[in-house]
């Protein structure tokens, strides 16, 4: 991540109206430079590439899917940004739809869909209300086998119980929902000092994170909108909202390992991923994974 512009500024009381227009004039900005910096061409060369983040997800989510794979499965991917794990999932043999904010990011989702010959549907409009969107878009007898995550998500979204209730909708019956996100833990560190030190709040209190930055966590361009709002979940609002909304818990993990930089210190893996170097990576966990199940 690096250095902020502009120190961050906890405790920020902001609507969610506010918050979001802010969040998604600096996404619609990031577009451009993560078509440059995601390595798409690879996806064009390769027809059995898949992102990074789906190679990992993949064996985990399987495990919990009766036929042991996605092939001929019904996937509703939630904040799917340019589509480079969405169609991923289509490679997996899923069928897939998108569900991003940006505009931008889906016209570039459908371009990379198009160029690569799978079939994909999009979906524009915020994930706090995406069953209503599905049905609007897609028609209203459209539920999933999957609803898949992951990963820098959730902290973007204020309101986590009308999340979960948005993934429990578009379930079917006996469905899986499937998160891989940064750990909350994670969350709380100074990711400029040379040492582990915690500096933000780990518990939520509704107010947001406010935060100024140019660069994005890839590439080497800037964004002109830099200002962004994000909240802290806690892991046990995390499970706990999920239950709420009628989940059934399956399987939780941590991880050591980033699919980003989150601070300069941290050492790139052979795999692309990133880890706190030496015995750092034992004692902070980098990301977190959920696996639920919605009743039969």
């Amino acid at each position: 991540m690096g250095a902020p512009d502009q120190e961050p500024v906890d405790g920020v009381d902001v609507s969610w109206e506010a918050a979001r227009a802010a969040n998604l004039a600096n996404w619609d900005d990031r577009v451009p430079l993560h078509v440059e910096a995601y390595g798409l061409d690879t996806y064009v060369d390769d027809p059995e590439h898949l992102s990074g983040v789906v190679r990992t997800d993949l064996p985990v989510l399987e495990r919990h899917l009766s036929g042991g794979t996605l092939a001929g499965l019904d996937v509703c991917h939630l904040q799917c940004h340019i589509g480079t794990d969405t169609v991923s999932l289509a490679r997996a043999g899923a069928r897939v739809v998108g569900v991003d904010f940006s505009a931008p990011a889906l016209e570039a989702a459908a371009r990379l869909a198009s160029v690569l010959g799978l079939d994909a549907e999009w979906v524009e409009g915020d994930v706090l209300e995406a069953r209503v969107l599905v049905d609007e878009a897609l028609g209203a007898d459209r539920d999933f086998d999957v609803v898949y995550t992951s990963i820098g998500t959730i902290g973007w979204l204020d309101d986590l119980g009308a999340w979960a209730r948005q993934i429990a909708a578009l379930l079917r019956p006996g469905g899986v929902f499937y998160i891989r996100d940064g750990h909350p833990m994670l969350g709380t560190l100074d990711e400029t000092r040379d040492e582990l030190v915690g500096r933000y709040r780990y518990f939520s209190d509704g107010r947001a994170l406010q935060w100024d930055e140019a660069a994005t966590y890839v590439g080497e361009g800037t964004v002109s909108a830099t200002r962004t709002y994000e909240w802290s979940h806690p892991l046990s609002e995390i499970v706990t909202v999920l239950l709420d909304a009628g989940l059934a818990i399956e399987a939780m993990h941590e991880g050591r390992t980033l699919p980003w930089r989150f601070a300069e210190r941290m050492i790139e893996l052979p795999d692309g991923d990133y880890a706190w170097p030496g015995a750092e990576a034992d004692i902070v966990p980098c990301t977190f994974t959920i696996v639920a199940r919605r009743p039969a």
